[in-house]
Order: structure tokens, then sequence, then C-alpha cells
């Protein structure tokens, strides 16, 4: 028998960062909201089994990330066959200066580095919890935040001083 109501106590506790992670992943909020909807449908189907878990959240980050990586494959398969050489038209607001920076950036790190930078900046979670989640040594996790944010503020460093607005400079008093 299947506990909704801790199933529900799950969801209001952990919703909202996972689909804040699953959008630093993938950079498209319509896609994060999927994938997210599809690791609930799948942790409902064995909540049972998941109740027995120490921590869901990380088993709902780990259906998250696999799920953004089986959609990535599956997009770059349907490009190859379609030859797709413009993007589809967006039927949504566009988002902020400062979102597609920080997105474009995000998207030019290596998949480890975007991994431990949205757990650790987006999450909270500390370096030693990535770690165990991730299935690497602390030291890899420190590697890749390090050179994450290197790689992010450079991208961003480089985007101000091109266009001389300053606009992500924050501001001092």
């Amino acid at each position: 028998m299947r506990d909704a109501e801790g199933f529900d106590d799950c969801y209001r506790a952990t919703s909202r960062r996972l689909l804040g992670y699953a959008y630093a992943l993938t950079g498209d909020w319509a896609q994060a909201q999927d994938l997210v909807q599809e690791a609930y449908l799948r942790a409902w189907r064995q909540w049972t089994r998941l109740t027995e878990y120490e921590d869901v959240e990380a088993w709902l980050r780990l259906v998250v990330t696999r799920l953004a990586t089986d959609a990535w494959r599956r997009l770059a398969r349907w490009r190859k066959v379609l030859q797709l050489s413009h993007p589809l038209e967006q039927t949504v607001e566009p988002p902020s200066e400062r979102t597609v920076l920080l997105t474009r950036a995000l998207a030019a790190l290596p998949a480890s580095q975007r991994q431990a930078v949205a757990m650790h900046y987006l999450l909270d979670l500390p370096i030693g919890r990535i770690a165990d989640d991730l299935g690497v040594p602390a030291g890899t996790v420190k590697s890749w935040l390090s050179r994450g944010r290197a790689a992010l503020a450079a991208a961003l460093e480089e985007r101000e001083v091109n266009s001389g607005e300053g606009a992500l400079r924050p501001a001092t008093s």
C-alpha cells in the first residue's frame, strides 16, 4: 500500500529544488518541468520501495539527470535525421539577458562541472554529499566546482567587457 501523504510531503519538500536543478541541466523550463514530472511519476510507482531510502531526493536527482541525458541523446539523433538548420520558433516570452548569458555559460561547461555547479549552488548541497551522489572523490567535486566557477566567471566577464554595459556587475554602495 502506498503512503500518499508521505509522497505528498516529499513532493512539497523537494519539487522546487528539483525543478531548479533540472532547469540548470537543460536550460529550458518546459523540459525541466517534464523531467521533474516524469521523475515524480516514477517515484510514485516505486514509492513503497523508496520510503526505505535514506534520501529520496538523491534518487529523484539521479532520475532527472538520467532523463536529461536521454533527452539530449534523442535530440541529437533527431537533429541528424531531420537536419535542422535553425531553431524552432518559441511561443513564450524570451528570457532576460542575464538568464540567457548564464544559461549559455552553463551550457558551455562540461556536463560534470555543470552538474556539480547546479547541485552545489542551486540545491545548496555540500561537497561531500555531491561526491557521494555522483560516486566520485570530494577532491574531484572541488576541482569541478573550481573549474566551473572560473569558466562561468570568464564567460560572463567576457560578455561584460564586449558589451561595455557592465550589466552583470553587482551593485555597490
